[in-house]
């Protein structure tokens, strides 16, 4: 997916030169091509699992899982995270942070060169919660809806077909989705279509993590001032998501960011609770790991109803 967006990235902006309507076409031929390409191959690769399922129904659920779970990014998520976590509990001095820096801007998009340890943390702490639904609970839901088509007809996109799609657009915008320059108009489509698709399942987290978790306050009010929290923050999706694991794992979020030397602050979230912290951040990944197995198991009582 990555080489593909690349190529077609240097190809639409060499013919667009810079025209903001070709551009933005561009954009949505990428979006179109790639999102299409990746949901296709994972409905040839469906077909095959379904014919081989017939003749070694064992080997071949095992290899259809395994090709599923690369559509999810939890174990390299806390793996990278752990690894940042790891370095800052050695109570690394300031002028030997270049390390820790250098692995934190591989998980996140601020600039990271004069983080403080606390600042990184905070960081930490956000991108955990915010790629637990881009990585983890996004594409999870995309499986399931998959899952339920297939209910319906197997000729229809299952589960790896709708977690590719999602993946392909998750990419795209990752990788272009940004205001500035011409990707403003470039990634504007892939961005777009990442947004929607990620809106209904950082929506279900925002609803069940807190069964997941002992807050001080009622399941009830943690929603709402989550909600409330969140719904201000630009983006329409990583806001919520940040509030809702903020308030489950009772650390503050937000503040001041730099992306690519452009200031910009971000709305302070569960303001009363203290700043992050090495036992706050693995919290919010404990919180994920308890959140992915209530939603497995509700989805496999659902599929297993409708079976009935």
């Amino acid at each position: 997916m990555g080489w593909s967006i690349n190529f077609l990235e240097r190809l639409a902006k060499g013919i667009a030169k810079k025209n903001k309507l070709k551009l933005y076409i561009g954009g949505l031929i990428i979006t179109f091509t790639v999102v299409s390409l990746s949901g296709l191959t994972g409905w040839l690769i469906e077909r095959l699992f379904l014919f081989f399922e017939i003749k070694n129904p064992i080997l071949s659920t095992l290899f259809f899982a395994f090709i599923l779970s690369s559509s999810l990014a939890s174990r390299s998520l806390n793996k990278s995270i752990l690894e940042i976590l790891t370095l800052i509990s050695k109570e690394i001095p300031r002028d030997k942070l270049t390390n820790i820096r250098q692995k934190l801007s591989l998980i996140v998009g601020r600039d990271v060169e004069n983080l403080d340890t606390n600042e990184i943390l905070r960081a930490t702490a956000e991108t955990a919660s915010e790629n637990s639904v881009d990585g983890v609970f996004a594409p999870l839901f995309w499986m399931f809806a998959g899952a339920i088509f297939w209910q319906f007809n197997h000729f229809m996109p299952g589960p790896l077909a709708m977690a590719w799609s999602f993946k392909a657009s998750s990419t795209i915008d990752s990788m272009i989705g940004y205001k500035v320059g011409e990707l403003k108009w470039l990634g504007f489509t892939g961005a777009k279509l990442d947004d929607l698709m990620v809106w209904i399942p950082s929506r279900i987290v925002l609803i069940t993590l807190p069964f997941c978790c002992k807050a001080k306050q009622s399941i009830f009010k943690t929603i709402k001032d989550s909600w409330k929290d969140g719904i201000v923050d630009s983006s329409p999706n990583s806001g919520i998501s940040e509030a809702i694991f903020a308030y489950c794992a009772e650390v503050r979020m937000g503040g001041i960011n730099y992306y690519k030397g452009e200031r910009k602050i971000k709305p302070i979230i569960a303001k009363s609770y203290p700043i992050a912290s090495i036992t706050s951040v693995k919290k919010i990944l404990n919180l994920s790991f308890r959140l992915q197995v209530v939603w497995l198991l509700c989805f496999y009582l659902i599929i297993k109803f409708m079976n009935l």
